[in-house]
């Protein structure tokens, strides 16, 4: 059985380190990108089993990258999990109307994204 591949995207390469770091450790391959932008290029090699990205990000912000991802066949049904110090219920709205799958708040409980992760994507 093949390890799941995970894209990671945040602007900020500590909290990308962090996360990959987890998802690594618990058997993920991980892929990461440094905003939605970045995240589409990649997407264009590269296949991935789960999606997870920040909400606020320069040139193309989670919440557009979403909307996006969800517009493409490919991307139809696959899990996207925001990662974000987002608190506001108005955001959370916004994702998930844009059809995110789930929330993990930042600072992330590493065992906590890791148990979501294998949620969504079995």
């Amino acid at each position: 059985m093949s390890a799941k591949r995970v894209l990671v995207v945040d602007d900020s390469e500590t909290m990308r380190d962090m996360v990959s770091y987890t998802l690594d450790s618990a058997g993920f391959e991980v892929i990461d990108a440094v905003d939605g932008m970045d995240a589409l290029e990649k997407l264009t090699t590269t296949d991935v089993d789960l999606i997870v990205t920040d909400i606020n990000m320069p040139r193309l912000d989670g919440i557009d990258l979403i909307i996006r991802l969800r517009s493409e066949r490919l991307y139809k049904s696959t899990p996207i999990l925001c990662l974000t110090t987002e608190t506001g219920g108005d955001t959370k709205d916004a994702a998930r109307s844009a059809g995110a799958t789930g929330w993990v708040q930042k600072p992330f409980d590493p065992d906590k994204l890791v148990r979501v992760a294998r949620k969504v994507c079995p």
